[in-house]
């Protein structure tokens, strides 16, 4: 068995908890964890969120966010995805990528993750960290969300390091702050 597939049955474990769903031994901070995984093994991360989601045997309910996905519906609802490309060759990508900001912004993506209802007892998974960059960033992202989602705990799939005060993104990207988040497995 991998090391990886050793990491990912160990997180299954972990997710099945009564210590994870509580929050049981990180010191009163919020429950955010985060699992860290090379870029090249996303098709196998996807493959065991994708089971992971289909509730096997976990006994609680997994609320998957791909922030890709979310992304994409935030543009849909603003009737502007068909013409991001038209507008692309037009501006060019830095004004595309500044007008999205202003409209896929973390309050934007908050709002759409906040459309299902959550309840105590529910995981909030964050997936398509990768996918969704440059749009989104997960530091910030993860900033906004704590106080919606203080509840419950947040399991982000995460396609680079995290050493405990930097989160890298592609083990390749500048380092972005962010403290409040624990490793696991």
């Amino acid at each position: 068995m991998s090391k990886l597939n050793e990491r990912l049955d160990a997180l299954r474990k972990l997710v099945q908890s009564q210590d994870f769903l509580n929050g049981k031994g990180l010191s009163n901070e919020v429950n955010i964890r985060i699992f860290c995984y090379h870029p090249k093994d996303e098709m196998a991360v996807r493959h065991f969120t994708e089971k992971l989601t289909e509730g096997v045997g976990t006994g609680c309910r997994i609320i998957e966010y791909n922030l890709y996905k979310v992304f994409l519906a935030i543009c849909e609802d603003k009737r502007i995805a068909d013409k991001i490309p038209d507008l692309e060759n037009k501006k060019g990508h830095k004004f595309v990528l500044g007008h999205l900001a202003r409209i896929a912004n973390n309050l934007a993506f908050i709002e759409k993750m906040k459309a299902e209802p959550h309840n105590v007892g529910d995981v909030i998974l964050i997936t398509g960290v990768g996918e969704a960059f440059p749009f989104i960033r997960v530091h910030a992202l993860l900033d906004a969300m704590q106080p919606h989602f203080c509840d419950v705990p947040i399991l982000v799939m995460y396609p680079g390091t995290f050493d405990g005060r930097y989160v890298r993104l592609f083990d390749k990207l500048t380092p972005n702050p962010y403290y409040r988040a624990f490793n696991v497995v």
